[in-house]
């Protein structure tokens, strides 16, 4: 494996998008979203060690947190979540959606979602379980757990 440089950088330059105004939304009475989602970890960094992966998780929640405190403005329902991907941390992302005009799929629901979970080592101590609820589900070859906060949304 390569060595990882510039990666003081990279962890701040990761840290300055958990900001929920960089992104732009329309949380406005006319906004709405089709699983408007983002990848923090576009590239897969994560994948070259837990330590990354974490880092990046870390991250993921602290922009949910951002996310879900512009979404009280929204006069909508909404769901929001954080996807994490065992084999691939390239798909890890963080998902909004609402009733949208695109298609009649709100409230989502995902086949097969485990909430009752047994909820992974390196998650553990990075979730507060009494503000997230987590679950897990499969597709394809992957092993999917979905993080969605317990407060002011539907679960899916």
């Amino acid at each position: 494996m390569k060595k990882f440089r510039g990666k003081k950088r990279y962890f701040r330059n990761l840290w300055r998008e958990t900001k929920a105004e960089l992104y732009n939304l329309d949380f406005g009475k006319e906004g709405w979203f089709d699983l408007w989602h983002t990848h923090l970890d576009f590239y897969g960094v994560g994948n070259n060690s837990l330590k990354i992966k974490r880092e990046h998780i870390k991250a993921n929640i602290a922009l949910l947190y951002s996310l879900l405190e512009e979404l009280q403005t929204l006069e909508k329902p909404y769901q929001s979540w954080i996807e994490i991907v065992d084999e691939d941390a390239s798909l890890d992302a963080i998902y909004i959606h609402t009733p949208n005009p695109n298609e009649d799929n709100f409230p989502l629901k995902i086949e097969k979602l485990n909430w009752n979970c047994t909820v992974p080592k390196y998650l553990k101590d990075i979730i507060d379980l009494k503000e997230f609820n987590v679950g897990h589900y499969k597709w394809d070859l992957y092993n999917s757990y979905i993080i969605q906060s317990k407060n002011n949304e539907l679960e899916l």
